[in-house]
């Protein structure tokens, strides 16, 4: 692999400068300009950043022991019931057992986890049920299992007296293996009649040590790209396959066995890809959401459903005049998030555990949603968000692809009411992305802003999996963001998307971060979005060659920007070439230079990470210096470049 290198010979006759005016900065850059899109596909969320282990935890999935199995010669026909109660529509179901004269290895349940369960030697894991004792004297033995069906930890517990109320017990283990593939044993020991309910396994070591928290080795992936904004709950599962479906937030806060499990969309989206086991317990729901983008120093950016269902699939609609509740429910989301502990709803996020304001300042309306029926909701959405709360920044959907004509009609048709912010996707062949690194060179400088809210490069359909997650698709989305960055007068916000998969449970393919039960690597596309987001600067400058934007000429890409409060210029270049080129930088202006560093990713355009060969492909550094005010790099063939520059 060949990386930039820096010399300082005189520039030949055939080399043409870059030229940088560091005295002039052209336009602010966002604080949010960069930032991370969350969707749960891919087993994002359950099976995912949420670290609960137990699939099924509440037997409310469509077939009620899906990843449960029943252990031992003593539970006979009848001995294991699924059962409902009356008046908890959230979470009706449980199982009830009859347990008769058992030893440990007689009776009990079994939980195979979210394709297993990733168990860590001598890490601590918290075991919680809820319990209803109706008669007899009953223990339970917890026991974790390795792939070959031994005991790796193990603890056990007294139930309580028996009475008709609903009770919670808690246990810890510590592992004594590593297993990527481990499960859950529960025995029952003595006699009785019992009800049990949201069985839950979590790992100490989540994020923050937050119980019933977050993977910490993910979300350290995101801390670690300093986000300007976390984008959620997605995505399509706002809209739902129909309007049943759909992302209901008032129904993801509160006791975790209040949050009403829905069907997953992705679990039925794809044939070649199915996924019957996907549900979403929500247990990561919008208070937890909030408080992910406050630990990350992130703004929050929820989108919520506009009254339209998934138009590829029902196009299911809300009559405009039944649309108040949904506007009602975006009303009381800004008061959930900003408002004090005496309103209603602030009120609720208080007792959550938070008390201080989330200040949110952005909100969707509606994700990939197109045509006139779109805009005349999105219409009401504006004027009554706007007249209660008129400093939230409204995005609004420009539908699915960035050239169509439905694209057009919706552009005009939004820049038309005064938008503030328009999200537009792209999901394009590495080419497109190339071509069209000038995008937003011609965009109306005072009009709407452009939230570039889901992009990737996709390469042709042969390629499956995280096998798509080439260095040719990372360096022509580094390209392309270049021209996100040198029109930060436009383009406020952009980020990558899907964001997570997991190896074994994905729908859709690429995606920035890839993860088993024990492990999480960057794909290249990772660490151009981490090189971009941790090198964002204050102030866009103007960059040249031959007096034109550099974007395509000579198969380079180019942006700068500077860092009034760090003191430096930050040069980031593309070099889209199969050749090395030698290129000469001029800075102009009074600044002076003598000091800097250049990181460079490159490689075989075919190239990947993995879990085997988890950096690959990641940024490598070296220091450089800069001699009467320029410098010449070898820039390598298929390279991306950033340069840091410090100034007096």
């Amino acid at each position: 692999m060949l990386f930039s290198t820096i010399s300082l010979n005189v520039m030949s006759q055939q080399d043409k400068a870059i030229s940088i005016n560091t005295d002039q900065p052209i336009a602010p850059i966002q604080s949010t300009m960069w930032g991370v899109f969350f969707e749960d596909i891919n087993f994002g969320a359950d099976g995912g950043i949420y670290a609960e282990m137990v699939k099924n935890r509440s037997f409310e999935f469509s077939k009620p022991l899906m990843g449960w199995s029943i252990k031992g010669k003593k539970i006979k026909e009848g001995d294991a019931l699924v059962l409902n109660r009356q008046g908890s529509p959230s979470n009706p179901r449980f199982l009830r057992l009859a347990i008769k004269d058992a030893a440990k290895g007689d009776a009990g349940i079994s939980n195979e986890g979210f394709r297993g369960m990733g168990i860590k030697k001598d890490l601590r894991y918290d075991f919680s049920l809820m319990y209803r004792q109706h008669r007899g004297n009953v223990w339970l033995h917890v026991e974790l299992i390795d792939d070959k069906n031994a005991v790796i930890g193990t603890a056990q517990l007294k139930l309580g007296n028996a009475d008709a109320n609903w009770h919670k017990q808690e246990v810890s283990l510590v592992a004594t293996s590593t297993i990527e593939k481990g499960r859950l044993n529960i025995w029952f020991e003595g006699n009785g009649l019992v009800d049990v309910d949201m069985v839950s396994l979590f790992p100490g070591d989540t994020w923050k040590g937050r119980k019933g928290g977050m993977r910490a080795d993910m979300v350290q992936m995101l801390a670690d790209m300093k986000p300007g904004f976390i984008r959620f709950p997605g995505g399509c599962i706002v809209e739902g396959m129909d309007l049943a479906n759909r992302y209901q937030w008032k129904k993801t806060i509160g006791p975790i066995e209040n949050r009403q499990l829905i069907m997953n969309r992705w679990n039925v989206e794809f044939g070649h890809r199915p996924a019957p086991d996907y549900f979403q317990t929500f247990g990561l729901g919008f208070f937890e959401y909030f408080q992910l983008a406050e630990d990350l120093g992130a703004q929050p950016l929820p989108i919520l459903n506009c009254g339209m269902a998934c138009q590829y699939n029902t196009a299911e609609l809300v009559p405009l005049e039944d649309l108040g509740p949904y506007i009602q429910d975006a009303l009381d989301l800004i008061e959930f998030a900003n408002g004090d502990e005496n309103s209603k709803w602030g009120k609720i996020r208080a007792g959550m555990g938070h008390a201080k304001p989330f200040h949110l300042k952005y909100l969707g309306v509606g994700n990939e949603n197109w045509g006139p029926q779109y805009i005349e909701r999105a219409k009401l959405f504006q004027q009554r968000i706007k007249e209660k709360y008129p400093e939230i920044k409204l995005i609004f959907s420009s539908g699915t692809d960035p050239d169509s004509e439905r694209f057009h009609y919706l552009n005009n048709e939004l820049r038309a009411m005064k938008a503030d912010i328009i999200d537009e996707h792209y999901y394009r062949s590495p080419d497109w992305f190339l071509k069209n690194a000038s995008r937003y060179d011609s965009y109306d400088r005072n009009g709407a802003k452009v939230f570039a809210g889901e992009f990737a490069a996709h390469n042709n359909n042969k390629i499956t999996g995280s096998d798509k997650n080439t260095w040719q698709a990372a360096i022509a989305e580094a390209a392309f963001m270049t021209g996100l960055e040198r029109n930060a007068e436009v383009v406020n916000m952009a980020s990558y998307a899907p964001l997570f998969a997991h190896s074994e449970s994905w729908q859709w393919a690429p995606d920035l971060i890839w993860v088993n039960n024990l492990q999480v690597y960057g794909t290249p596309n990772y660490y151009v979005q981490k090189l971009f987001s941790t090198n964002k600067g204050t102030h866009v400058l103007g960059i040249t060659k031959d007096a034109k934007a550099i974007s395509g000429t000579d198969g380079l890409y180019a942006s700068s920007v500077i860092d009034t409060a760090k003191k430096e210029i930050i040069i980031k270049i593309v070099n889209t070439e199969k050749t090395a080129l030698n290129q000469t930088i001029v800075l102009k202006g009074k600044k002076k230079f003598s000091v800097g560093t250049i990181t460079t990713m490159d490689g075989d355009p075919e190239g990947k990470n993995s879990f085997e060969q988890a950096k690959s492909f990641s940024p490598k550094e070296q220091n450089i210096s800069v001699k009467k005010q320029q410098l010449v790099l070898n820039l390598s063939p298929n390279s991306f470049n950033v340069l840091k520059l410090k100034y007096q």
